[in-house]
Protein backbone atom coordinates (compact mmCIF):
# COMPACT_ATOMS: atom_id res chain seq x y z
CA UNK A 1 0.00 0.00 0.00
CA UNK A 2 0.89 3.51 -0.79
CA UNK A 3 0.29 5.89 2.41
CA UNK A 4 0.62 9.31 2.65
CA UNK A 5 1.92 10.34 6.21
CA UNK A 6 0.81 14.12 7.08
CA UNK A 7 2.32 16.02 9.84
CA UNK A 8 0.29 19.13 10.34
CA UNK A 9 2.31 20.75 13.69
CA UNK A 10 5.23 19.65 15.41
CA UNK A 11 6.12 22.59 17.43
CA UNK A 12 8.96 23.43 15.20
CA UNK A 13 10.17 20.39 14.91
CA UNK A 14 10.98 17.82 12.36
CA UNK A 15 8.03 15.41 12.70
CA UNK A 16 9.13 12.45 14.97
CA UNK A 17 5.54 11.25 14.61
CA UNK A 18 5.65 10.99 11.06
CA UNK A 19 9.53 9.57 10.71
CA UNK A 20 8.24 6.90 13.65
CA UNK A 21 5.29 5.50 12.19
CA UNK A 22 7.24 5.50 8.37
CA UNK A 23 10.09 3.10 9.67
CA UNK A 24 7.36 0.65 11.00
CA UNK A 25 5.47 1.01 8.07
CA UNK A 26 8.21 0.58 5.63
CA UNK A 27 9.45 -2.56 7.52
CA UNK A 28 6.01 -4.16 6.86
CA UNK A 29 6.52 -3.46 3.06
CA UNK A 30 4.29 -0.67 2.53
CA UNK A 31 5.47 2.75 0.75
CA UNK A 32 5.02 6.20 2.83
CA UNK A 33 4.96 9.65 1.40
CA UNK A 34 5.48 11.84 4.52
CA UNK A 35 4.38 15.41 4.18
CA UNK A 36 5.01 18.01 6.78
CA UNK A 37 2.27 20.67 6.60
CA UNK A 38 5.02 22.88 8.60
CA UNK A 39 7.07 23.27 6.01
CA UNK A 40 5.21 22.51 3.02
CA UNK A 41 2.08 23.17 0.96
CA UNK A 42 -1.50 20.37 0.30
CA UNK A 43 -1.23 19.42 -2.72
CA UNK A 44 -4.05 17.62 -3.91
CA UNK A 45 -2.32 15.83 -6.73
CA UNK A 46 -0.43 13.96 -4.29
CA UNK A 47 -3.94 12.53 -3.61
CA UNK A 48 -3.82 10.54 -6.49
CA UNK A 49 -1.50 8.16 -6.28
CA UNK A 50 -2.25 7.06 -2.37
CA UNK A 51 -4.03 4.33 -1.05
CA UNK A 52 -4.97 6.08 2.30
CA UNK A 53 -3.96 9.09 4.11
CA UNK A 54 -3.14 8.96 8.12
CA UNK A 55 -2.82 12.89 10.07
CA UNK A 56 -0.59 12.79 12.96
CA UNK A 57 -1.83 14.69 16.01
CA UNK A 58 0.31 14.51 18.78
CA UNK A 59 -1.27 18.03 20.18
CA UNK A 60 -4.02 20.77 20.29
CA UNK A 61 -2.94 22.99 17.37
CA UNK A 62 -2.05 19.51 15.35
CA UNK A 63 -5.94 18.44 15.91
CA UNK A 64 -7.54 21.75 14.68
CA UNK A 65 -5.30 21.29 11.86
CA UNK A 66 -6.17 18.04 11.12
CA UNK A 67 -9.35 18.73 10.41
CA UNK A 68 -8.72 21.36 7.64
CA UNK A 69 -6.35 19.07 6.13
CA UNK A 70 -9.04 16.06 5.83
CA UNK A 71 -11.62 18.44 4.59
CA UNK A 72 -9.52 18.83 2.02
CA UNK A 73 -8.66 15.78 1.21
CA UNK A 74 -12.56 14.69 1.33
CA UNK A 75 -13.34 17.34 -0.76
CA UNK A 76 -11.02 15.40 -3.31
CA UNK A 77 -11.57 12.28 -2.80
CA UNK A 78 -15.00 10.98 -0.64
CA UNK A 79 -13.63 7.11 -0.87
CA UNK A 80 -10.00 7.54 -0.07
CA UNK A 81 -9.38 6.12 3.38
CA UNK A 82 -8.52 8.47 6.09
CA UNK A 83 -7.02 8.18 9.57
CA UNK A 84 -5.96 10.20 12.11
CA UNK A 85 -3.33 8.68 15.00
CA UNK A 86 -2.00 9.95 18.25
CA UNK A 87 -2.64 11.99 21.74
CA UNK A 88 -5.26 14.24 20.48
CA UNK A 89 -7.11 11.82 17.97
CA UNK A 90 -9.93 10.78 19.61
CA UNK A 91 -10.09 14.63 21.58
CA UNK A 92 -11.63 16.84 19.10
CA UNK A 93 -14.37 16.58 16.71
CA UNK A 94 -12.45 15.63 13.97
CA UNK A 95 -15.06 14.50 11.60
CA UNK A 96 -14.68 12.50 7.64
CA UNK A 97 -12.27 10.16 8.95
CA UNK A 98 -12.57 6.49 8.36
CA UNK A 99 -9.97 5.40 11.85
CA UNK A 100 -8.73 7.29 14.89
CA UNK A 101 -5.78 5.53 16.75
CA UNK A 102 -4.60 7.00 20.02
CA UNK A 103 -1.76 6.52 22.60
CA UNK A 104 1.08 3.82 20.76
CA UNK A 105 -0.64 3.72 17.92
CA UNK A 106 2.10 2.18 15.50
CA UNK A 107 0.86 -1.04 15.61
CA UNK A 108 -2.61 -0.15 15.22
CA UNK A 109 -1.76 2.04 12.54
CA UNK A 110 -0.14 -0.81 10.65
CA UNK A 111 -3.04 -3.38 10.90
CA UNK A 112 -5.40 -0.48 9.53
CA UNK A 113 -3.21 0.19 6.69
CA UNK A 114 -2.91 -3.85 6.12
CA UNK A 115 -6.66 -4.11 6.57
CA UNK A 116 -7.21 -1.84 3.19
CA UNK A 117 -6.27 -4.91 1.17
CA UNK A 118 -8.83 -6.96 2.70
CA UNK A 119 -12.73 -7.23 1.89
CA UNK A 120 -13.31 -6.54 6.30
CA UNK A 121 -10.99 -3.14 6.56
CA UNK A 122 -11.24 -1.66 9.69
CA UNK A 123 -13.34 1.70 9.62
CA UNK A 124 -15.55 3.62 11.72
CA UNK A 125 -13.48 2.52 15.04
CA UNK A 126 -11.71 3.96 17.60
CA UNK A 127 -8.78 2.65 19.43
CA UNK A 128 -6.97 3.23 22.53
CA UNK A 129 -3.86 1.47 22.39
CA UNK A 130 -1.29 2.03 25.70
CA UNK A 131 0.42 -1.51 25.53
CA UNK A 132 4.39 -1.82 25.48
CA UNK A 133 5.75 -1.86 21.82
CA UNK A 134 9.23 -1.76 20.56
CA UNK A 135 9.69 0.71 18.63
CA UNK A 136 12.59 0.94 15.36
CA UNK A 137 14.83 3.91 14.55
CA UNK A 138 12.56 6.76 13.12
CA UNK A 139 12.61 7.07 9.34
CA UNK A 140 14.13 10.46 8.58
CA UNK A 141 15.32 10.50 5.04
CA UNK A 142 12.11 12.13 3.29
CA UNK A 143 11.32 14.52 5.30
CA UNK A 144 12.92 18.01 4.85
CA UNK A 145 16.08 19.07 6.73
CA UNK A 146 16.86 20.03 9.78
CA UNK A 147 18.32 23.24 8.47
CA UNK A 148 14.23 23.66 7.69
CA UNK A 149 13.25 24.23 11.42
CA UNK A 150 13.67 25.45 14.74
CA UNK A 151 17.20 26.47 15.80
CA UNK A 152 18.90 26.90 19.15
CA UNK A 153 20.35 30.33 19.38
CA UNK A 154 23.15 30.37 21.85
CA UNK A 155 24.86 33.74 21.90
CA UNK A 156 26.28 34.21 18.23
CA UNK A 157 25.63 30.78 17.35
CA UNK A 158 22.63 28.99 15.64
CA UNK A 159 22.48 25.28 16.44
CA UNK A 160 20.41 22.46 13.86
CA UNK A 161 18.15 20.88 16.60
CA UNK A 162 16.90 17.45 16.72
CA UNK A 163 13.41 16.28 18.57
CA UNK A 164 13.69 12.45 20.12
CA UNK A 165 11.29 11.11 22.67
CA UNK A 166 12.99 8.58 25.32
CA UNK A 167 9.23 7.98 26.66
CA UNK A 168 5.62 8.40 25.72
CA UNK A 169 2.64 9.15 28.53
CA UNK A 170 3.23 9.88 32.58
CA UNK A 171 3.16 8.57 36.21
CA UNK A 172 1.33 11.18 36.93
CA UNK A 173 -2.69 12.49 36.51
CA UNK A 174 -2.75 16.27 36.69
CA UNK A 175 -6.58 17.62 35.77
CA UNK A 176 -5.13 19.85 33.56
CA UNK A 177 -3.21 17.66 30.96
CA UNK A 178 -4.30 15.68 28.11
CA UNK A 179 -2.19 12.99 29.22
CA UNK A 180 -3.84 11.32 31.86
CA UNK A 181 -6.76 10.88 29.85
CA UNK A 182 -5.56 8.15 27.62
CA UNK A 183 -2.35 6.87 29.60
CA UNK A 184 -3.78 6.99 32.52
CA UNK A 185 -1.06 7.41 35.47
CA UNK A 186 1.22 4.88 33.18
CA UNK A 187 4.38 6.00 31.03
CA UNK A 188 6.25 3.70 28.69
CA UNK A 189 9.44 3.66 27.15
CA UNK A 190 11.70 3.68 23.85
CA UNK A 191 14.36 1.38 23.92
CA UNK A 192 17.73 3.27 24.48
CA UNK A 193 19.81 1.46 21.40
CA UNK A 194 16.07 2.90 19.45
CA UNK A 195 16.78 6.77 20.85
CA UNK A 196 21.06 6.72 20.40
CA UNK A 197 20.30 5.22 16.96
CA UNK A 198 17.98 8.53 16.09
CA UNK A 199 20.61 10.25 17.79
CA UNK A 200 23.51 9.32 16.12
CA UNK A 201 21.42 9.92 12.42
CA UNK A 202 20.45 13.58 13.56
CA UNK A 203 24.32 14.36 14.29
CA UNK A 204 24.68 13.21 10.84
CA UNK A 205 21.89 15.10 9.37
CA UNK A 206 23.69 18.15 11.15
CA UNK A 207 22.43 18.39 14.65
CA UNK A 208 24.39 20.52 17.48
CA UNK A 209 21.42 20.21 20.20
CA UNK A 210 19.12 17.57 20.87
CA UNK A 211 15.68 18.36 22.33
CA UNK A 212 13.78 15.07 24.38
CA UNK A 213 10.64 16.15 23.93
CA UNK A 214 9.42 13.13 26.94
CA UNK A 215 6.59 14.73 28.55
CA UNK A 216 8.48 14.24 31.91
CA UNK A 217 11.81 13.44 31.57
CA UNK A 218 12.34 11.77 34.72
CA UNK A 219 9.01 9.93 34.59
CA UNK A 220 11.55 6.84 34.61
CA UNK A 221 14.56 9.02 36.14
CA UNK A 222 17.15 5.69 35.81
CA UNK A 223 16.19 5.17 32.21
CA UNK A 224 15.97 8.61 31.09
CA UNK A 225 20.01 8.66 32.73
CA UNK A 226 21.10 6.17 30.92
CA UNK A 227 19.97 7.52 27.53
CA UNK A 228 21.56 10.75 28.17
CA UNK A 229 24.59 9.70 29.55
CA UNK A 230 25.36 7.40 26.43
CA UNK A 231 24.18 10.21 24.00
CA UNK A 232 26.76 12.41 25.75
CA UNK A 233 29.61 9.87 25.59
CA UNK A 234 29.38 9.20 22.41
CA UNK A 235 28.48 12.71 21.24
CA UNK A 236 30.84 14.77 23.78
CA UNK A 237 29.96 18.48 21.82
CA UNK A 238 26.38 17.83 21.65
CA UNK A 239 23.85 19.80 23.94
CA UNK A 240 20.30 18.90 25.15
CA UNK A 241 17.01 20.20 26.84
CA UNK A 242 14.36 18.17 28.72
CA UNK A 243 10.87 18.77 30.23
CA UNK A 244 10.38 17.72 33.95
CA UNK A 245 7.70 18.33 36.45
CA UNK A 246 8.87 20.20 39.16
CA UNK A 247 7.98 17.92 41.36
CA UNK A 248 10.42 15.50 40.04
CA UNK A 249 13.07 18.15 39.57
CA UNK A 250 12.91 18.26 43.79
CA UNK A 251 12.46 14.52 44.19
CA UNK A 252 15.75 13.64 41.68
CA UNK A 253 17.98 17.06 42.77
CA UNK A 254 20.85 15.13 43.26
CA UNK A 255 20.63 14.63 39.51
CA UNK A 256 20.44 18.18 38.23
CA UNK A 257 24.37 18.92 38.87
CA UNK A 258 24.40 15.65 36.28
CA UNK A 259 22.06 17.32 33.95
CA UNK A 260 24.43 20.02 33.53
CA UNK A 261 27.22 18.10 33.66
CA UNK A 262 26.02 16.24 30.69
CA UNK A 263 25.59 19.28 28.55
CA UNK A 264 21.63 20.03 29.43
CA UNK A 265 21.33 23.43 28.79
CA UNK A 266 17.78 24.32 30.36
CA UNK A 267 14.97 22.71 31.47
CA UNK A 268 11.16 23.27 31.13
CA UNK A 269 8.58 23.18 33.29
CA UNK A 270 4.78 24.01 34.23
CA UNK A 271 3.96 25.79 37.55
CA UNK A 272 0.09 25.36 37.78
Amino acid sequence: MKILLVSTYELGHQPLHVASPTARLVARGHHVEPIDLGIDSFDDARLIEVDAVAISVPMHTAMRLAQRTVERVRAASSELPVAVYGLYAAMGTIEGVDRVIVGEYEEELVSWVQSLASVERMSGTVTVDIGRQRFLVPHRTDLPPLDSYAHLSVGDDHRRVGYVEASHGCRHRCRHCPLPVVYDGRFRIVEPETVLDDIDNLVSSGARHVTFGDPDFFNGAAHAMKVLRAANDLHPELTFDVTIKVEHLLQHRRLLSELAERNVLFVTSAFE
